[in-house]
């Protein structure tokens, strides 16, 4: 069987499609493509049950042409399902035309089955989409599979030690935490705890190694999405500056500190505190 999911949006809405694609995968036993924008597409190369991306920019203002390509690549592959993410006229033409036989949205003349996604973890959401193919969805059970390689190579980098290793991941953007307090918190830590380990999160590199270098650390504590995203999907304990309480999984581990917009008002002790070292 050949699934295709159509999926607008940036990175962080690519990762929260890895679960759905995934269990797709393994409940039907299916090959899985995505159409999706070639700037997002790194998402896709965490999950090896992919089996072709088609490069397509939905939020790109795309042309007559770049539809009628999406279109052959539709109905090039033999597709029995697909999930639909995107909207709109272009799209429901485009897929009206495939002869893809059941089509999943969450509206539009082409949908042969329509959805009202849930609440919550956006990645859990998307079992409403799973559900007409008679699939369901435990997001939170997914896990991202890393290589080895790449998890021993982040590993390897951590600061020397037996302490854990905590991971400081900052947006940097103008709504972020404070750089002052971003910068002042590992003494304020390590006063708490001596043996900890401060591990800077990447900013360079691919997708794989930020997710290795998350994965190899003990706790994480962000207000950058990409990183939250990765360390949910990683299943690591995470500490989300401003980030929805409503928004992420009701999994251990996993809480929100802070108001988004007023990031300005949280303190090093309430942020200590959600550390579990207040």
């Amino acid at each position: 069987m050949r699934v295709l999911l159509l999926v607008p949006g940036g990175l962080r809405a690519q990762l929260n499609a890895l679960p759905a694609a995934a269990r797709l995968a393994e409940a039907l036993a299916a090959q899985v493509q995505v159409a999706c924008s070639p700037s997002a597409g790194a998402a896709w190369s965490l999950l090896p049950a992919v089996e072709k991306l088609i490069p397509f920019d939905f939020d790109g203002n795309p042309s007559l042409a770049d539809w009628a390509n999406l279109l052959g690549n539709v109905r090039e592959p033999d597709f029995q399902a697909c999930i639909n993410l995107a909207s709109g006229r272009q799209v429901d033409l485009m897929l009206s035309m495939s002869h893809i036989p059941n089509r999943v949205a969450s509206g539009g003349f082409s949908a042969t089955s329509t959805v009202s996604a849930g609440g919550g973890w956006p990645a859990q959401a998307l079992a409403a989409y799973l559900k007409p193919l008679g699939v369901s969805l435990d997001a939170e059970a997914f896990r991202l599979a890393l290589p080895k390689a790449a998890l021993a190579k982040a590993a390897a980098e951590l600061p020397a030690g037996s302490g854990p290793a905590l991971l400081l991941a900052p947006s940097g953007d103008g709504a972020d935490w404070p750089a002052s307090r971003w910068q002042g918190l590992p003494a304020l830590v390590k006063a708490k705890l001596p043996d900890v380990r401060i591990v800077e999160a990447r900013r360079g590199g691919g997708l794989l190694e930020r997710a290795a270098q998350l994965a190899s650390c003990d706790v994480v504590l962000s207000s950058d999405p990409i990183s939250c995203e990765l360390a949910l999907l990683a299943g690591m304990p995470l500490v989300a500056i401003g980030g929805r309480s409503d928004q992420l999984p009701s999994r251990q581990g996993v809480q929100a500190v802070g108001e988004a917009g007023a990031l300005q008002n949280l303190s090093e002790t309430a942020v200590l505190q959600a550390l579990g070292l207040g």
